[in-house]
C-alpha cells in the first residue's frame, strides 16, 4: 500500500495546510490525522479490535443515550392527549367545542420552531458539563464540543412539564406550553446531528430510525404509564391528569442527572475511545462523507451559502408534508379512540398497540434500506400505508373495529418514513456546518406542520372527524349544465383518470 506522501508547501499551495475561509484556521488532515490511508483513502482498523465490536461499542455507548433522551422529549411534549381523556379540559374549563385544547398544542411550536437553527448552532458552544451565559458572540463559535449540556434541557423540560401539572387555568397552560417548547428546542436535531457525525451513511438507517422510533416507544410507554397513573386520580387533591404531568416530568428531572455523565461527545472528542479508535473512526468517515471540518467556526457567511441550496428547501419541504399527519396521530389518537367508546383507562391502554405496531415496522422498513442501500422507495412504501389509513378513517364510520385498525396503519406508514427522509437529507450534507444547520432547518420548518396538525381534529368534529381526515368530498355549488360545460375539467363534477 502506497501512502499518501504530504506535499511542502509552495506558492502553487500558498496557505499550505493551514488553510483560512471566511477567518476561520482550517487543518485539511484533521479528520485522519494519526491514521493511514492511501490514496484511494483506504483505512486500517486498529490492531487490537476488529470494524464489527468497535461499532458495537459506538452503538451501545450513543444509541441508548440518546434514545431515551428523545423518547422522554416525546413523551413530555405529547403527554397533554393521555391528560386531556382524563379531564384536563373540564378542570381548566376549556370549551368543549371551542379550540382552546387546540391552541395549547399550537403554542408548543413557536418557540421550537425560531429557535432550532441558533440552538444547534448553540450547541456547539457550550462547555462540557456546564451551561454557559448565552454566547453573544455566535460568530465566533467554535465548531466541536462535548454534547453533555444538552442534559441541563432535558432538566428544564422536566420541570416544565412538572408545573404544567400544576396550573390552575388556561393561561397557566398556554405558558407552560411555550416554554416546553423553548426547553425542547434543538433536541431532536441536535441528536440527530450527532449521530449523523458517527456512522456511515451505509449503516446509519437503523440507527437513525431505532432513534426515531423513540417516538413510537414514547407513545406506548405513555399509554401504558397513563392507564395506571390515571387510578390516582384523587390523591393528595389532585385529578388523574394532573399526576401525569407531575410524575412523567420528574422521571425526566431523574434521568437528566444521570445523563449529565453518560451523554456522548462527537468522534473528535470522545474520551472513552482510544486515540487510534477515534482516528480510525474519524478516517472511515471521511471516506464515506467526505473532510466534516469539524475544527472549522460557523459563521453567518455558513449560514448564507447553505441555504443557496435548494435542496436544503427540499428536505423542509419533505418533512413538513408527514410531520402534519404525524403529529395529528400523536396528538389526538386518543381522543379518536376515546370516540369509539371506549372508558379512559381503557382507552390509554387500546393507544398502546398501534405504537409497537408501528415500532416494528419501522425497524423492518430501516432494515431493508440500509440493506439495499437505497431510501426513495422506502418513503414511498410507508407514506402509501399511511394514506390508506386515512382513507378509512374518512369513510368508514360506524365500524369501530376497522376504524381502529386504520389507526394502525396511520401510525405505521407516518413513523416509518419521517426517519427515513430525515436519514436521507442528514447523511447527504458534508460536513460539521452544512450538517448543523441543515438538519435544524428541515426540522424547524417542517415542525411549521404542526401547527396546522394541532387545529386537524377539533372536537366539533367528532367523530368522524372529517376535517382531520381531508374529507374533499363534492359540494352541490348549484352549477348550471352551461357553467360546468365552462369550466371543463375544473367542474365539481369531472373525474380524472388516474
Amino acid at each position: 500500500m502506497r501512502l499518501h506522501e504530504k506535499n511542502a508547501e509552495s506558492p502553487e499551495t500558498s496557505l499550505g495546510r493551514d488553510q483560512v475561509y471566511a477567518n476561520n484556521y482550517y487543518d485539511p488532515d484533521i479528520a485522519h490525522s494519526g491514521a493511514d490511508y492511501d490514496e484511494d483513502l483506504h483505512v486500517q482498523c486498529p490492531s487490537h479490535i476488529t470494524e464489527r465490536r468497535l461499532i458495537t461499542k459506538i452503538d451501545i455507548r450513543v444509541i441508548p443515550i440518546l434514545s431515551i433522551l428523545y423518547l422522554l422529549a416525546f413523551l413530555d411534549r405529547t403527554n397533554i392527549a393521555n391528560a386531556a381523556v382524563f379531564g384536563l379540559q373540564k378542570d381548566l374549563h376549556l370549551s368543549p367545542t371551542g379550540v382552546e385544547y387546540n391552541t395549547a398544542l399550537t403554542i408548543f411550536f413557536v418557540p421550537y420552531i425560531l429557535f432550532e437553527i441558533p440552538s444547534n448552532i448553540f450547541l456547539k458552544r457550550l462547555s462540557p458539563h456546564v451551561w454557559r451565559e448565552l454566547p453573544w458572540d455566535v460568530l465566533e463559535i467554535p465548531a466541536s464540543t462535548d454534547m453533555t449540556t444538552v442534559s441541563a434541557c432535558m432538566f428544564l423540560f422536566g420541570l416544565v412539564t412538572v408545573c404544567q401539572g400544576l396550573v390552575k387555568s388556561y393561561s397557566g397552560l398556554l405558558a407552560t406550553r411555550f416554554f416546553l417548547g423553548l426547553a425542547e428546542t434543538g433536541m431532536f436535531p441536535g441528536c440527530f446531528y450527532l449521530i449523523g457525525m458517527w456512522y456511515k451513511r451505509s449503516e446509519a438507517q437503523r440507527r437513525f430510525s431505532f432513534f426515531f422510533s423513540s417516538t413510537t416507544l414514547a407513545g406506548a410507554f405513555g399509554g401504558l404509564l397513563a392507564s395506571a397513573i390515571g387510578k390516582m386520580s384523587g390523591m393528595r387533591g389532585y385529578n388523574g391528569w394532573r399526576w401525569i404531568f407531575i410524575l412523567e416530568g420528574t422521571l425526566t428531572c431523574v434521568v437528566a442527572f444521570a445523563f449529565y455523565f453518560l451523554i456522548p461527545a462527537f468522534p473528535e472528542d470522545a474520551k472513552w475511545l482510544g486515540e487510534d479508535e477515534r482516528a480510525y473512526i474519524k478516517a472511515r468517515l471521511r471516506q464515506d462523507q467526505g473532510r466534516s471540518a469539524a475544527e472549522r467556526k460557523i459563521t453567518v457567511r455558513d449560514v448564507g451559502n447553505i441555504f443557496k441550496d435548494f435542496k436544503i428547501f427540499v428536505g423542509g419541504f419533505m418533512y413538513f408534508g408527514l410531520i402534519v399527519a404525524a403529529y395529528a396521530y400523536s396528538f389526538f389518537s386518543p381522543s379518536i379512540i376515546r370516540s369509539y367508546g371506549f372508558s379512559p383507562i381503557s382507552t390509554q391502554l387500546h393507544s398502546v398497540p398501534p405504537w409497537a405496531i408501528a415500532f416494528a415496522f419501522a425497524m423492518l422498513i430501516a432494515y431493508l434500506s440500509d440493506k439495499t442501500r437505497h431510501r426513495f422507495l422506502f418513503t414511498l412504501i410507508p407514506i402509501s400505508v399511511a394514506i390508506a389509513g386515512f382513507a378509512i378513517l374518512l369513510t368508514v364510520h360506524h365500524r369501530p373495529n376497522l376504524q381502529y385498525a386504520a389507526l394502525f396503519l396511520v401510525a405505521m406508514g407516518c413513523y416509518s418514513a419521517m426517519p427515513v427522509i430525515v436519514c436521507w437529507f442528514n447523511l447527504n450534507l458534508g460536513g460539521h456546518h452544512r450538517r448543523a444547520v441543515g438538519t435544524a432547518w428541515q426540522v424547524g420548518f417542517g415542525n411549521i406542520g404542526g401547527i396546522i396538525a394541532t387545529y386537524a381534529f377539533q372536537a366539533k368534529d367528532a367523530p368522524q372527524y372529517k376535517r382531520g381526515n381531508r374529507d374533499r368530498s363534492p359540494r352541490d355549488l348549484s352549477l348550471t349544465e352551461f357553467e360546468k360545460t365552462e369550466k371543463g375539467d375544473m367542474s365539481p363534477d369531472y373525474r380524472y383518470l388516474l
